[in-house]
């Protein structure tokens, strides 16, 4: 069952199963099964993953090459610090490649610690938290095109980054096989830009810390909102974040706020986030709360986590089925208050929200 391979327990069977251990093997699995007119869904952590209760009617490819190498390449200018190429194959777990990059001395993802999933799936997802993305380390992606079966390089700019999205995302022709990461060789992280990561150390926003004291503090503030993987834990049972932070125009912001206040108070503080495109990023979990779904809500199997209103979890027994009600019913209840569709953050397979 594929269940097993999910961070929210969910999911069927699957019509084949195989696992690639190299990325000779993920590139040969993938053409074989396209050579065969095969439907196929390659399968990380399944952390950000939402699988049809039929399973998938076609070939499943576990993703579980594990090569890492680092390659000094010059100095940064502006730091004064080396320059570290970080090559990881898609199946690499990404906590602990995070952990060691910590260990090494070496920043730029320090602030993505504690999230669950393999290499594969950050630059599909342009995973990021706490102020950093990983479109910022990215240099490279290779990747196999299903379209001309050839291995392919891409660059930063070529895989078309934007807010938990990316070129990759919504689409299959590319497949994910070896990830390349600039960062640099330096004792402190990279500037602090999240105002809670700031406020937990007691540091002002853009001052630098220790890289084991960054990955500490994120660390515990994921914990805190069940967002580490704890198998004791039924509100980790989830796929981290369900919905994205909506992003808003200055004239649909101006319409939110107004509405807003009216189901609120005037005085209400509403929290929003300007971009560099002239647009406002909302906060999704302030939205489901203030729409009435607060944490642990749910009657069914499928539940609110009771640490953070954004994850969606199955404390035991739930099917995908009841997940997606809830989801439906949550975004339903914030775009009837507030006027805001949310849109969800994982993948679907053999489902839509």
């Amino acid at each position: 069952m594929l269940a097993d391979h999910t961070t929210l327990g969910l999911g069927g069977p699957a019509k084949a199963f195989h696992t690639a251990t190299t990325t000779d093997d993920l590139v040969r699995l993938v053409t074989d099964a396209d050579r065969a007119g095969e439907r196929v869904l390659v399968l990380g952590g399944g952390s950000n993953l939402v699988i049809a209760d039929d399973g998938f009617p076609g070939t499943v490819i576990l993703v579980a090459s594990s090569g890492v190498t680092l390659t000094e390449t010059g100095t940064d200018p502006e730091t004064g610090e080396d320059v570290v190429l970080l090559r990881a194959d898609a199946g690499v777990e990404w906590d602990p490649l995070v952990e060691r990059t910590v260990a090494e001395g070496l920043n730029g993802i320090e602030f993505l610690s504690g999230i669950p999933g393999r290499v594969g799936s950050t630059p599909i997802q342009n995973v990021g938290a706490y102020g950093q993305d990983v479109a910022q380390t990215i240099r490279e992606v290779l990747v196999l095109d299903r379209a001309t079966g050839e291995l392919v390089t891409m660059s930063n700019a070529d895989c078309g980054f934007t807010y938990r999205d990316s070129v990759f995302k919504g689409g299959d022709r590319h497949v994910v096989c070896e990830v390349v990461f600039e960062l640099r060789r330096g004792p402190l992280s990279r500037p602090v830009r999240y105002a809670e990561v700031a406020r937990t150390m007691g540091v002002d926003a853009g001052e630098r810390v220790a890289l084991e004291k960054a990955r500490e503090v994120v660390l515990g503030l994921r914990a805190g909102k069940g967002m580490v993987l704890d198998p004791d834990d039924p509100d980790t049972r989830s796929a981290g974040s369900f919905f994205t932070n909506p992003i808003l125009s200055p004239v649909e912001y101006a319409a939110f706020r107004e509405r807003a206040a009216a189901r609120l108070g005037p005085d209400t503080a509403i929290p929003g986030h300007p971009d560099d495109q002239g647009n406002v990023k909302l906060s999704a979990a302030w939205l489901i709360d203030r729409a009435g779904f607060t944490k642990g809500y749910g009657d069914g199997p499928a539940r609110i986590s009771g640490k953070h209103t954004l994850a969606l979890t199955n404390p035991g027994g739930a099917a995908t089925a009841d997940l997606l009600d809830l989801a439906r019913e949550v975004r339903a209840g914030v775009e009837d208050a507030f006027g805001v569709r949310l849109v969800n953050e994982p993948v679907m397979v053999g489902v839509c929200l």
